[in-house]
């Protein structure tokens, strides 16, 4: 990966929305079954909402029935990058954006065969691109 996308606080909140800005940046969840691609079926990308990155195939997307976008896998070895998450006395794994370390959401080991892993992904983090058929 090339260097990191690197922006100062107020350069962020000028490009992102207030829920983005909160979600992305000070690590944030939305609420279940309220954001925009939790029930996305569309064909096509969905990339990162800060830097314009491609993180998501819709072909990795599945109905995990957690009210979050769930993906099997990332669009490739390098969109993500992932850390240790010791908030609310739980260790969890955090998935952040690889080019501009925007927070993504979480991933877990429950997720579909063959891979078992589950993305949970906040919609307010992602931007979609349709595919052209």
């Amino acid at each position: 990966m090339a260097d990191k996308i690197r922006k100062s606080e107020l350069e962020w909140r000028t490009i992102l929305s207030t829920e983005q800005f909160r979600v992305m940046r000070t690590h944030g969840t939305e609420r279940a079954f309220g954001g925009r691609y939790w029930d996305h079926h569309d064909d096509g990308v969905y990339i990162c909402a800060g830097c314009g990155r491609p993180l998501f195939s819709s072909r990795a997307k599945f109905d995990s029935g957690t009210g979050w976008p769930s993906f099997t896998e990332p669009l490739s070895d390098i969109a993500v990058e992932t850390s240790t998450d010791r908030k609310w006395f739980i260790v969890r794994v955090e998935v952040h954006c690889a080019a501009c370390d925007a927070h993504l959401g979480h991933v877990f080991d429950d997720g579909p065969a063959p891979g078992g892993m589950r993305y949970c992904i906040n919609s307010a983090s992602l931007d979609f691109s349709a595919t052209e058929e």
